[in-house]
C-alpha cells in the first residue's frame, strides 16, 4: 500500500529540485507521481495548491488573484463535457452566444508582468520578484506590462544549439532566472535573443463556438504545433465571455471556465487484484484499484483511479474484473472501461482512518466524523496552504501537532514557542512556527482567501469571493440556502452544502475573527449597486500599459463603483480604457461596435482621480488567470 504522506514528501523534494533547475527525475516521472497522488488522495493538500516554487533571496510578491493550475482533458469527450457545462451556465445567466479562445499551452516558467515587477508564480498566491530576468537579456515580447505570460526559449534555437546540454528547455529557463552566474550556453542564448517572456495576450489564438471547435479540434492543435516556435504542452481553451467566467468561478485548484487539452494516451488491458481506500479532507472515501502490473507507455502500472464508490457499485469493479486502462498524456493511469465485471463488489463499511461508520453523499462514501484524524490533518494543512502567508506548517508538522492534541486552529493559534518545544520541536523550529502564526495574522490577506482556507465543501476561492460580495464574514451564517442559490454560480444542492459547512465552521470562524487577522474586505455588491457613479452597471475593458497605475488597481476602482470588468471587448462593453501601446484588434472592434474609448486621463476624470498606489488587490483582474 502506498504511503500517501511519503509520496507527497517525495513530490515536494522533486518539485524543489525542479524549480531550482536541477531536476532529480524526468518530467514524465514527476507528472506520473502527481497523478498517482491524485488517484490515491484527490483532496490531498499538495494537489489543492499550485506546486510551490522558491527563489531564494528574492522579494515575495502577492498576486492580485491566484495563478491557479488548469483542469486537463485528454479526450475529445471530456472537452465536449466542458463545453456543455459552459453552455449550461451561459443559458442560466441569459447569455445566448458562447465563444471560446484557444491558445497554445506554453511549457516554460510562468509569471506576471505589471510593467514594474515580473513576479513568478510561486505557490499560486505569492510569487517572487524575478524582474532581473529582463536585465539578464530575456526579451519581453510586445513590451512590458501585459500581465500573465511565460518565460520560454525559442524551440528551434534550443534544438539547434542546446539540445543535449539541458534536459528540457524549461530547466534552462529556471537556471537563468534563479542563478546570479549564468553558464556559457545560457548566456549565449540570452545574447542571441532566444529567451522570451511571452504574454498570453501575444500568442497565436483561435476563436469560435463550441461546435466548430469540436469539429476542427485536431486541425487547431496541429496548426498551433506547426506555427508556434516555443515548447508546447497541448492547448488551453478559455471561455471568452467575462460574465460567464464570473458565474463559473473557480475551485481551489483551477478555474472552471478554462481547460487544457492534451492528446489521448495508450491503452492496455489488465485485471483488478484489490481495492484500497483513502480518506480526503472533506471525508470522501476514494477507491484506488490495485491491478496486475502492466506496461503502458514505457511505465509499469500497478494502481488505477476509480473516482468514487458509486463507480465500483455501478460498473461491478472488484477483484477479478478485467478492465481497459489509459495512460493519458503518457503519464496518467486511469480507468477507460470495464471489459468483464467482478463477481463480487465489496464496499467499506467503516472509515479506514477512524474505523467509524460511513454514509453516502451522491456517489461518494463519506466519513462524516469531523474528528477523524485523516480529515483533521488535511483541514489544517489546507488552512495554511490556502492562506498563503505563513510557512513551516507542512503535513509532517501538522501530523505531529495533531498527535499531541493540537487538532484545531483555536488550539494552534493559542500555542507559544515553549508549547512547540514541549511536544518535540527544536528551539529554532519552535521559534519559526510561533513567528509564522503571528505573521499569518499580521500580513494582509483577502477575506475571500481567509474564508476559502476554512475548507468548507463546495466553497473554493472563486465562490468565496462571490459569496462575500453579498455578506460579510461575520454575517455569513445568517444566509440560508435559498439566498445563496440566488447568487450566480451557486446551485440548490451546492447552496445547501455551503450552509451546512458554514454552520460546522462557525465557532472556528468566530474565534479566528477575534484574533485580529489583517483582512482586506470584499466590497458588497449592494454597496456598488447603490453607488452614484457613471460606472454603475457598466461593462469596462482595460488595455495597454498605464502611466500612473496598474490595470489591476484601475479595475479595483471600477468594481467598487459598480462596474463589470471584462477581459475582452464585446457587444456588452460600454467603455474601453486605453493606455500606451494598445494593439489594433481591440481598438478596431471597439470602434466597429460603437464603444466609447477613454484614455487613462479620461478614466481618472470620470471616476474622480487616479487609483491609490497601494490599493488592496482583492479583486480579479479579468485576464486569463490559469497557468499552463
Amino acid at each position: 500500500m502506498v504511503d500517501i504522506d511519503q509520496l507527497a514528501a517525495q513530490l515536494e523534494k522533486y518539485n524543489t529540485a525542479y524549480r531550482k533547475g536541477r531536476p532529480l527525475v524526468a518530467d514524465s516521472v514527476y507528472d506520473g507521481l502527481v497523478e498517482q497522488l491524485r488517484r490515491l488522495a484527490p483532496l490531498h493538500s499538495f494537489l489543492r495548491q499550485v506546486e510551490p516554487e522558491t527563489f531564494t533571496g528574492r522579494v515575495q510578491v502577492r498576486h492580485p488573484m491566484p495563478m491557479l493550475s488548469t483542469e486537463k482533458a485528454y479526450t475529445p469527450e471530456k472537452l465536449a463535457r466542458f463545453i456543455a457545462r459552459v453552455q449550461k451556465e451561459a443559458q442560466a445567466i441569459g447569455e445566448d452566444a458562447v465563444d471560446f479562445i484557444v491558445t497554445p499551452k506554453l511549457d516554460g516558467l510562468a509569471g506576471r508582468d505589471d510593467g514594474q515587477v515580473l513576479a513568478s508564480r510561486g505557490n499560486g498566491l505569492t510569487g517572487y520578484d524575478i524582474t532581473s530576468a529582463f536585465e539578464k537579456g530575456v526579451v519581453p515580447i510586445g513590451d512590458r506590462g501585459q500581465g500573465l505570460g511565460e518565460i520560454v526559449v525559442v524551440q528551434s534555437y534550443f534544438m539547434s544549439h542546446l539540445a543535449g546540454k539541458f534536459e528540457h528547455p524549461r530547466n534552462m529557463v529556471v537556471g537563468i532566472v534563479s542563478s546570479d552566474t549564468l553558464n556559457q550556453d545560457a548566456g549565449k542564448a540570452l545574447a542571441d535573443g532566444a529567451v522570451h517572456f511571452v504574454p498570453y495576450k501575444q500568442v497565436k489564438r483561435w476563436q469560435g463556438d463550441g461546435q466548430t471547435l469540436m469539429g476542427q479540434l485536431e486541425t487547431v492543435i496541429r496548426q498551433m504545433e506547426q506555427n508556434v516556435d516555443y515548447p508546447m504542452d497541448g492547448i488551453v481553451v478559455d471561455v471568452e465571455n467575462q460574465r460567464i467566467r464570473d458565474a463559473m468561478g473557480a475551485t481551489t485548484h483551477h478555474y472552471r471556465w478554462q481547460i487544457a487539452v492534451k492528446r489521448k494516451g495508450e491503452t492496455a488491458v489488465t485485471e483488478v487484484e484489490g481495492v484500497q481506500w483513502q480518506v480526503g479532507r472533506t471525508g470522501n472515501i476514494t477507491p484506488v484499484l490495485v491491478v496486475q502490473p502492466v506496461s503502458l507507455s514505457g511505465a509499469t502500472i500497478r494502481r488505477v483511479t476509480a473516482h468514487h464508490a458509486g463507480m465500483l457499485a455501478k460498473l461491478q469493479i472488484g477483484p477479478g474484473a478485467r478492465i481497459e486502462i489509459i495512460r493519458s498524456g503518457e503519464v496518467i493511469p486511469k480507468l477507460e472501461k470495464v471489459l468483464a465485471p467482478a463477481r463480487q463488489v465489496a464496499l467499506p463499511e467503516a472509515c479506514p482512518a477512524c474505523s467509524r461508520d460511513l454514509n453516502w453523499r451522491g456517489d461518494f462514501l463519506r466519513c462524516s466524523h469531523l474528528d477523524c484524524p485523516a480529515q483533521t490533518e488535511q483541514r489544517l494543512v489546507h488552512w495554511f496552504r490556502t492562506l498563503g502567508n505563513a510557512d513551516w506548517f507542512g503535513i509532517k508538522t501538522v501530523q505531529k501537532l495533531v498527535a499531541a492534541g493540537y487538532d484545531t486552529l483555536e488550539k494552534i493559534y493559542a500555542m507559544t514557542g515553549e508549547d512547540f518545544e514541549v511536544i518535540g520541536f527544536g528551539p529554532v523550529q519552535s521559534h519559526n512556527l510561533f513567528q509564522a502564526l503571528g505573521q499569518s495574522r499580521e500580513k494582509p490577506v483577502e477575506d475571500w482567501r481567509f474564508l476559502a482556507a476554512l475548507g468548507v465543501p463546495d466553497l473554493g476561492v472563486g465562490d468565496s469571493r462571490k459569496l462575500l460580495q453579498h455578506a460579510g464574514l461575520a454575517s455569513l451564517n445568517q444566509l440560508d440556502a435559498q439566498q445563496i442559490s440566488a447568487i450566480d454560480g451557486f446551485g440548490e444542492i451546492t447552496s445547501q452544502s455551503v450552509v451546512q459547512g458554514l454552520a460546522e465552521v462557525k465557532a472556528t470562524l468566530d474565534h479566528l475573527l477575534t484574533l485580529g487577522f489583517n483582512l482586506a474586505h470584499t466590497p458588497l455588491a449592494s454597496d456598488a449597486n447603490q453607488t452614484d457613479s457613471p460606472l454603475s452597471g457598466k461593462c469596462i475593458v482595460f488595455t495597454g500599459k498605464m502611466a500612473r497605475g496598474s490595470r489591476d488597481d484601475m479595475a479595483a476602482v471600477a468594481r467598487r463603483l459598480g462596474a463589470n470588468v471584462q477581459s475582452t471587448v464585446s457587444r456588452k462593453t460600454d467603455y474601453l480604457v486605453c493606455g500606451e501601446k494598445v494593439g489594433p484588434s481591440k481598438l478596431d472592434k471597439a470602434r466597429r461596435l460603437g464603444i466609447r474609448i477613454l484614455s487613462e486621463a479620461e478614466f481618472d476624470q470620470l471616476v474622480g482621480g487616479p487609483p491609490p498606489a497601494q490599493m488592496p488587490r482583492n479583486d480579479q483582474s479579468g485576464e486569463r488567470e490559469g497557468v499552463p
